[in-house]
């Protein structure tokens, strides 16, 4: 790819993504661009901070060939990595195949006057600043990197089968109760991770409040709340989804897509769409919504790694939530949510017995073990059904790692990461067929005395 600014630049017509042409350059429209591998809160917050600072956000996605050309492989497909940006809630255009060597003609051909970046230095493959330049010109701004985490620690955890991320607790956390350090420490800790979450939990233009934030305490069965939001609105229907989440991806997104698009559907049978309904919401309550709430319920990390064994969930329980909290597909989330969501666990949900309980095409432990046969008994149960990104979850991706394991390893390298030995990946493989058997026979034990 060449270095010039207007030699990669597309001609009339042949760029990615509409409008084909130039919009008026404004301040109010932001670009950040990136690899975006791995649809981690690291990656939504970078996004929240730059769509904070506008009232646009456009999202360049570097392509597959031009990532490994200039950092090495990538885990996710660009049609995957696409996804994870649109569901982003802060982010207004995708763009792919934006150059890994920020254009300035590129983000002025698409209305943007500043380019976003944390404040780590990225470099293409000749070592030079991608950012050299939209520097060069004063269009750069500077935003915090989320700390502890990023695609390379999540990496590294797969590949060294780790668990010392592993959250026990997620309310004795943010309490400052659990946790390495001090009291001080911990309790200065609980409280960023507090932030985070009321962060995460905005509206769409980033300032705020948007999503409904829960935590189930299984030791009282009730719901605590932990971030007040917007709570539904005459005639929404309430569904529930829950899972692990982990790695949160396309296959996650795309199931969660479809729960909204059948809500969509559901409402469209109902007159919702029709023009009386839509001017009577605007009248009663100064804003139109769509006729679906979902509200997402997230498992511990101890309840995952029970069934899945190894180190999953390879995010915890706080990374997941978060990446599932950016998501423009729900509306609430409920932290430590149960594996199986009983009738009363579903009654008690501060918003009511929802209307329907989803669960995708994949399951979220290889067994025969049924969690929502309650739920299938209440009649409210619903399935989503086949889609294309239905088999990419936590186990395949960390598949795809160790199949290229030496690429990674590469990559790990040159990020300053020790090697992982061959031992390490052969143990890595053992645990995985182990792990699978006891799964399974778990599940067969649960189902015979259930």
């Amino acid at each position: 790819m060449a270095d010039g600014d207007v030699s990669d630049t597309p001609a009339p017509g042949q760029w990615p993504v509409d409008p084909q042409d130039d919009v008026p350059v404004s301040s109010d429209r932001i670009w950040v661009d990136g690899c975006f591998d791995f649809s981690h809160h690291g990656h939504a917050g970078a996004m929240l901070q730059a769509r904070r600072l506008g009232k646009e956000l456009l999202v360049g996605i570097h392509s597959d060939e031009e990532i490994m050309e200039n950092k090495g492989p990538t885990v996710m497909t660009l049609k995957e990595r696409i996804s994870a940006v649109d569901a982003c809630r802060w982010a207004t255009l995708s763009v792919p195949y934006a150059p890994y060597v920020t254009s300035l003609p590129w983000i002025s051909h698409y209305g943007c006057y500043y380019v976003v970046h944390g404040d780590d230095i990225t470099t293409d493959s000749s070592g030079q600043d991608c950012y050299r330049h939209v520097r060069a010109a004063g269009r750069f701004l500077v935003v915090k990197r989320t700390p502890g985490i990023s695609t390379t620690d999540l990496v590294g955890r797969m590949l060294l089968c780790t668990k010392v991320h592993f959250i026990k607790s997620l309310t004795s956390i943010l309490a400052g109760v659990e946790g390495p350090g001090s009291g001080d420490e911990r309790r200065t800790r609980g409280e960023e991770m507090s932030q985070r979450i009321k962060d995460y939990a905005s509206d769409e233009t980033g300032l705020k409040p948007g999503s409904e934030v829960w935590t189930w305490d299984t030791s009282a069965d009730r719901y605590v709340n932990l971030v007040r939001g917007k709570a539904p609105l005459p005639g929404q229907h309430v569904v529930y989804v829950d899972g692990g989440f982990d790695l949160f991806s396309s296959g996650h997104i795309e199931f969660l897509r479809l729960v909204i698009e059948d809500g969509e559907d559901s409402g469209r049978q109902r007159g919702w769409y029709e023009e009386d309904a839509r001017k009577e919401r605007l009248a009663q309550h100064g804003e139109d919504y769509g006729p679906v709430y979902v509200v997402a319920g997230v498992h511990d990390d101890e309840v995952i790694n029970y069934w899945k064994g190894v180190n999953y969930p390879i995010m915890n329980i706080f990374e997941r939530g978060l990446c599932v909290l950016q998501c423009r597909y729900i509306h609430s989330v409920i932290f430590s949510a149960p594996f199986i969501p009983t009738g009363p666990y579903l009654s008690s949900i501060p918003y009511g017995l929802p209307t329907a309980v989803y669960h995708g095409p994949t399951s979220f432990m290889p067994s025969k073990h049924d969690p929502y046969l309650e739920t299938k008994k209440m009649g409210i149960f619903r399935e989503v059904g086949d889609h294309p990104f239905k088999d990419v979850n936590a186990s395949q991706i960390v598949q795809r790692i160790m199949k290229s394991r030496e690429m990674y390893e590469e990559r790990q390298r040159v990020k300053g990461v020790k090697g992982i030995a061959e031992e390490a990946v052969k143990r890595r493989e053992e645990m995985e067929r182990d792990a699978t058997q006891v799964s399974t026979a778990r599940a067969a034990e649960t189902a015979e005395t259930a």
